[in-house]
């Protein structure tokens, strides 16, 4: 599957235990997608056209408002590469 590398470090990081959350406007438009590590890193990788791109092919789900995580089909993707770093 072809993804990119920006898309593999989200992924990646996504799949160790950390999670995406969104700040929206007053709209409801999404303004910044930042993805935090496990550690409590923020992973500057995640742009909004990463974070669209994982939502739209479902490596990424949310659950009754919580912050974005990795999906079972997230996860396949992201075991199918060799070497993440």
């Amino acid at each position: 599957m072809n993804i990119s590398k920006n898309e593999q470090r989200v992924l990646h990081a996504l799949a160790q235990g950390g999670l995406i959350k969104l700040i929206k406007d007053n709209h409801n438009r999404i303004l910044e997608a930042d993805c935090i590590t496990r550690d409590g890193w923020f992973l500057t990788a995640c742009t909004i056209e990463v974070f669209k791109k994982l939502r739209k092919r479902r490596f990424i789900r949310s659950r009754a408002g919580a912050p974005y995580r990795i999906t079972r089909e997230g996860l396949v993707a992201v075991r199918a590469e060799l070497f993440q770093r």
